[in-house]
């Protein structure tokens, strides 16, 4: 059954809508609109989390609901409503012909697509509540016995599906079903009166049966220990303007924050993106593209379609240091006389979409790891961050490290505690001087705030080194 059958059962049958009679809707309420649409949505979610020795908390939630939105140049009506009726649909295409401004309409649909990216069992269904709490418990058991110095054990299923389709005025639909999942551990070790934490976490547009197999959520145990140990002899960090080398996978969430949000449509046409107006010129070192990928199978960001309908593509941002495109909805596409590259977004049908990445991450260099630790007489080693922050205008960021090490004559040293890295995200890609060969994605674990909405994401990069970036630390 096709994506656009099976949500026919859901939206269509199961509710007792009429097709044919929504659809009239849909072309009333969006009568002399540039754009729009019915954005239909089912949803089921659910967590597990096994905490010291016993199930901590467990959820199940179903959510159904539609978005119907109508815009007239830059202005949006925006009406939704978690009951799936004729009439609900019907209160909310009075609401957005509220705002109607006169004719307009000339915005194309999106094409189709047969293309898909991850399958569409929900992995919720696929194993039962007893068998995830007994991994769950099977998963604490391992790591108190891997080392006595294991005090505390945290661990989590999370599963996600999500069946969606999109019913526009001129008579395109598109459809998608989403499964998500995420399996974290978290580890907290003691030692001469210290305690120190360890987490890691995998996940992706999978089946949990991926990450239950022993030798994989083993390896994600290991993971969490060997974090929580390597803290338990960190040193503090030194503060300072010095080279930093970043490792490959998930530091790439500092290109996403730093970099990648300065580069979506909406911040660029608004003009309060430090990358406004720069589209062709150098914003980047020599070396430094980067793009961001929605075609990427079974990743926690890909998607088939947008939350507009539109297909996901591979779309290069920045090539050979160069600024080649935004990100880009439908609207703010329209709005810059250029096209949608699918990354209109949105959290649920109760959010309209916006410009948002899905896997956006930096293409891989010539340069051995190795060769770019040895470059380094001191510096810092940033292998996994924490949280972050960053300023869209400005590009300034601040991300705190939640594994780094000393670099001193070249080579790898001690562990440090409380670095942070404090820096300007333009200015940053300019000072990337060796790009590694080691390109790695993160383990799927991201999720991307804007505007209070959060989409999973991805992110990755390979080892770079930054020729100065400032560290916040408590040494000096």
């Amino acid at each position: 059954m096709t994506d656009l059958a099976a949500t026919d059962q859901l939206f269509f049958t199961r509710a007792g809508l009429d097709r044919g009679r929504v659809q009239r809707i849909v072309d009333d309420a969006l009568d002399g609109a540039d754009d729009g649409e019915l954005f239909l949505e089912y949803r089921q979610s659910e967590s597990v989390v096994f905490d010291d020795g016993q199930v901590k908390s467990a959820s199940f939630d179903t959510n159904q609901g539609f978005g119907l939105r109508a815009i007239f140049g830059e202005t949006t009506g925006y009406s939704h409503a978690s009951e799936l009726s004729e009439q609900a649909i019907r209160r909310a295409a009075d609401t957005v012909k509220t705002i109607r401004a006169g004719k307009g309409g000339t915005f194309a649909g999106p094409p189709g697509t047969n293309r898909h990216f991850y399958g569409d069992d929900n992995p919720l269904a696929l194993l039962d509540f007893e068998s995830k709490v007994k991994f769950l418990a099977d998963v604490d058991a391992y790591a108190r016995g891997r080392d006595p110095r294991v005090k505390q054990v945290s661990a989590s299923l999370l599963g996600n599906w999500q069946a969606v389709q999109i019913v526009r005025r001129d008579g395109v639909r598109a459809a998608d079903i989403r499964p998500l999942v995420r399996f974290n551990v978290s580890v907290m070790v003691e030692k001469d009166g210290r305690m120190e934490t360890g987490s890691y976490g995998v996940g992706g547009r999978v089946a949990y049966r991926r990450y239950l197999e022993p030798d994989s959520w083993k390896a994600t145990v290991e993971e969490a220990l060997r974090r929580a140990v390597i803290n338990l002899d960190s040193v503090p960090a030194p503060a300072g303007e010095v080279p930093v080398v970043l490792g490959p996978g998930w530091p790439g969430i500092l290109l996403h924050e730093a970099i990648g949000h300065g580069l979506e449509g909406d911040f660029n046409r608004k003009k309060t993106s430090a990358f406004a107006g720069l589209m062709g010129q150098r914003i980047a070192a020599p070396g430094v593209t980067v793009v961001d990928d929605g075609t990427l199978d079974d990743r926690r960001g890909s998607l088939t379609i947008d939350d507009e309908g539109t297909p996901t593509e591979r779309t290069v941002l920045i090539e050979d240091g160069i600024l080649k495109g935004y990100l880009q909805d439908r609207m703010n596409a329209r709005l810059m006389g250029t096209r949608s590259t699918g990354n209109g977004r949105r959290e649920s049908y109760a959010h309209s979409p916006m410009p948002r990445m899905r896997n956006t991450y930096m293409l891989a260099g010539p340069h051995e790891p190795e060769e770019i630790l040895r470059s380094v007489k001191k510096g810092v080693y940033a292998v996994s961050f924490g949280g972050g922050q960053v300023d869209i205008t400005s590009g300034k960021f601040v991300f705190s490290c939640t594994e780094a090490y000393l670099i001193e004559n070249g080579k790898k040293g001690p562990p440090l505690k409380g670095a942070t890295l404090i820096g300007n995200g333009p200015d940053v890609l300019t000072r990337v001087s060796m790009v590694g060969n080691d390109l790695a994605l993160d383990p799927g674990i991201g999720t991307c705030g804007k505007n209070g909405q959060g989409v999973p994401v991805g992110v990755g990069q390979p080892t770079l080194k930054i020729d100065n970036l400032t560290v916040g630390g408590t040494a000096v």
